[in-house]
């Protein structure tokens, strides 16, 4: 692709996820409240890293936003779930409808793991989930759930194809956690975005401030509930909400 992520100009893609994942940040923090998530997500993807022998669909960066069509196409019928669960219309999941909701879909979650996944996903801590929230909070649970509750020939989530688009996100994070240890690193990732294209690197600069809007609370690393929400407005899922509602 001519706009690659490692040229010295960036595709709108990312200009858009620059721009998102930006006006996030004014909101976070690093509260040790998310620990103990962030751990559990990172000894998953270990495992699912050390389950993959090393094997990915993907070889570059391009040859993931080649495929945000196809995520924004697989993500869209979480629309209709979350409009089903926000009762009062309001366009956020307040607590109490959480619990409905996961009641409702027959998800094996204790008490404690949804107050986890809702303080952890409510990015702006308005005490409610809006949609793109929404959809980092099912495939956590989809993640973390365990697949004994679900018979071989059933997805864990209700529907298969919705299963097949988390488990690509999931692939496109295992690709750049080089190291294997469950979170991604500034160095693995700007090698990534500049792997493309070698004769047209971006500076330096660009590639350390693409991680740093990843790497919110500034730790150097990025669990994969940071780079899901990134993952997501990069994609554009916030960008055809607002354009919805407005």
């Amino acid at each position: 692709m001519k706009n690659s992520v490692g040229s010295g100009q960036p595709c709108p893609a990312l200009k858009l996820w620059s721009n998102k994942v930006g006006s996030l940040l004014c909101f976070w923090s690093a509260p040790k409240k998310y620990r103990r998530l962030d751990a559990k997500l990172e000894t998953k993807m270990m495992e699912l890293k050390r389950s993959s022998s090393g094997k990915s669909n993907f070889r570059s960066i391009n040859s993931i936003i080649l495929k945000f069509p196809q995520f924004k196409e697989g993500l869209k019928e979480i629309k209709g779930v979350f409009e089903q669960f926000d009762e009062d219309s309001n366009g956020t999941i307040d607590r109490e409808e959480l619990k409905k909701c996961v009641k409702k879909l027959q998800f094996h979650v204790k008490e404690e793991e949804i107050d986890d996944l809702f303080h952890s996903c409510d990015v702006d801590e308005k005490e409610g989930i809006q949609f793109s929230e929404f959809i980092v909070l099912l495939c956590l649970i989809y993640l973390l759930m365990d697949s004994s509750s679900s018979s071989d020939n059933t997805s864990k989530i209700g529907s298969p194809e919705l299963e097949a688009t988390f488990n690509t996100i999931v692939e496109a994070f295992l690709f750049l956690d080089k190291r294997g240890d469950g979170k991604l690193h500034e160095k693995d990732v700007v090698k990534a975005l500049n792997e493309d294209s070698p004769c047209e690197k971006s500076p330096s600069h660009v590639t350390q401030t693409r991680f740093k809007e990843m790497d919110w609370d500034r730790s150097g690393n990025v669990s994969f509930r940071q780079f899901l929400f990134a993952f997501l407005d990069w994609v554009g899922i916030d960008t055809d909400d607002e354009n919805h509602t407005t």
